[in-house]
């Protein structure tokens, strides 16, 4: 049973924490892949388009190969993963509620007066993977150079067979780690409540950082179970996302339930 960790006498606009644990974070995945299995059609729609996405983001913001910032660049979708699945929480909400799921629903989020909360919280996020692949960038070019390797073959040999190379994972997985850490913290329940409940962007920003300092470990092991999936889900050529980020997206929303307790 989950217990209160923050009081009653907050401002009604601020919700009330629960603490979970291991348990919630099983039940949510549960109740995700069963969302994902009753909604499939859209979830695989919405998918395939954002590993696309990614990639002409990437090949835009440095106008060049991306094989160097590969890696970078898949997990860096877990930084606008909570964007990308606005409309999986709204298929999850209707779903819960007993309401119609079909696809069409998931753009009525667009429509609703948390619209532009939304698309504001969607737009930091943005900000946030473009400065992580400008980082990993950077980190790249100051450890292996600026030289793009022939091919995928090359790139693993220059990373895991030279010093440089172990310096790229050290100091590359250490700075993801804080872009990763600052988007859960910002994002793990910003987006569903708003389209929940509507509290504005910085209520929900709050509320996020609320959950995440009441529930440190569950909430860690919540960001390590989402960084297996999506590396998982990126083989093979990003197509496994088609699957995880549904499953995800869905997931979020009954972790949400869970943490946020309802008016």
């Amino acid at each position: 049973m989950a217990t209160i960790a923050s009081s009653a006498e907050h401002d009604a606009a601020f919700p009330v924490i629960r603490r979970i644990g291991i348990a919630d974070l099983k039940d949510a995945l549960a109740k995700g892949v069963e969302d994902f299995r009753v909604m499939p059609s859209l979830a695989v729609f919405l998918c395939l388009i954002y590993p696309l996405v990614g990639i002409v983001l990437a090949c835009f913001v440095f106008g060049y190969d991306v094989l160097p910032i590969l890696y970078p660049l898949v997990t860096g979708f877990a930084l606008i993963g909570p964007f990308a699945a606005v409309g999986l929480y709204e298929l999850s909400r209707r779903r819960e509620l007993g309401l119609d799921s079909s696809w069409q629903h998931a753009f009525d989020v667009f429509r609703s007066p948390a619209k532009w909360s939304i698309f504001a919280l969607g737009f930091l996020l943005m900000l946030i993977f473009v400065a992580w692949l400008e980082t990993a960038q950077w980190i790249y070019a100051h450890t292996i150079g600026d030289a793009v390797p022939a091919s995928i073959g090359a790139l693993a040999t220059q990373v895991f067979t030279t010093p440089a190379g172990w310096m790229l994972i050290v100091w590359g997985n250490l700075t993801g780690f804080v872009f990763a850490l600052v988007t859960l913290t910002l994002s793990v329940v910003s987006f569903p409540m708003l389209v929940d409940r509507n509290p504005g962007a910085t209520v929900a920003i709050l509320t996020s950082m609320r959950a995440v300092a009441a529930n440190p470990v569950t909430m860690a092991m919540w960001g390590l179970i989402v960084a297996a999936a999506l590396v998982a889900g990126s083989l093979p050529f990003l197509l496994g996302l088609a699957v995880v980020m549904p499953i995800l997206g869905h997931a979020t929303w009954h972790l949400y339930r869970k943490v946020v307790l309802s008016p």
